[in-house]
């Protein structure tokens, strides 16, 4: 639904920010990843994901395309959430998870916290091929 969000940088922490994009705040959940990315700036664009459930709307934010793809492909796997997929962007650099899926390194995936050895193998094996 959302793309990208360009705006002002009204509030920064590690787990979220609020960018003031057309005098609306909107909050966007980000990774560790994209935190340590956005710097001391003043305007940032972060592409989105909006997570749709009955209770709440959810919008989860990425320094780059790049980044909002492999998030992407990891909740597309069954038992990955979109808060264990912003943990595991927050663990280790979303290079070095698809190096770890690549080279089929079960010990590097499962040493993140959420992820046991079944879910590392799972998603190795369904994201091998990507």
């Amino acid at each position: 639904m959302y793309d990208y969000i360009d705006g002002k940088l009204a509030f920064k922490s590690a787990a979220y920010v609020v960018i003031d994009a057309g005098g609306v705040g909107y909050q966007i959940n980000i990774s560790l990843n994209t935190y340590s990315l956005l710097g001391d700036r003043e305007r940032c664009k972060l592409y989105t994901w909006l997570h749709v459930k009955e209770d709440a709307h959810t919008l989860y934010g990425f320094a780059d395309a790049g980044e909002r793809k492999l998030f992407l492909h990891l909740v597309s796997i069954s038992g990955i959430g979109p808060n264990t997929a912003r943990m595991m962007l927050s663990s280790i650099t979303p290079a070095e998870i698809q190096t770890a899926i690549v080279q089929g390194n079960v010990a590097l995936i499962k040493s993140i916290k959420g992820i046991g050895p079944k879910s590392a193998q799972r998603i190795i094996l369904e994201l091998q091929d990507n």
